[in-house]
């Protein structure tokens, strides 16, 4: 069955997006959101340092505040085995013989 010619204009104009690397996709959010998504989807798409800056913003306010260093050395201090003076060291044994 022969494709009906806006079915085929549609996936011409599919695949030269997709040569300029843009994707379609599903977002499901509230009604009121709608016009938000779209205006910071069509800004995104366009290539340029605003579209960089906004990328940059969102990627920020979405990762939230970085990580302090030493967090792992905080929490170990915090163990409740603190001071507990547990003995940690492995006998070192030669193993087994096996037969191949």
């Amino acid at each position: 069955m022969p494709k009906s010619p806006q079915r085929r204009a549609i996936e011409r104009y599919r695949d030269r997006m997709r040569q300029r690397g843009m994707a379609r996709f599903e977002v499901v959010g509230l009604e009121d959101d709608r016009e938000l998504v779209r205006t910071v989807a069509r800004r995104l798409a366009e290539a340029g340092p605003e579209a960089d800056r906004l990328r940059a913003d969102v990627n920020r306010t979405l990762a939230g505040p970085s990580p302090r260093k030493g967090g792992i050395l905080a929490a170990l201090r915090r163990s409740p085995l603190v001071g507990a003076d547990l003995d940690l060291t492995r006998a070192r044994e030669a193993g087994r013989k096996v037969d191949l």
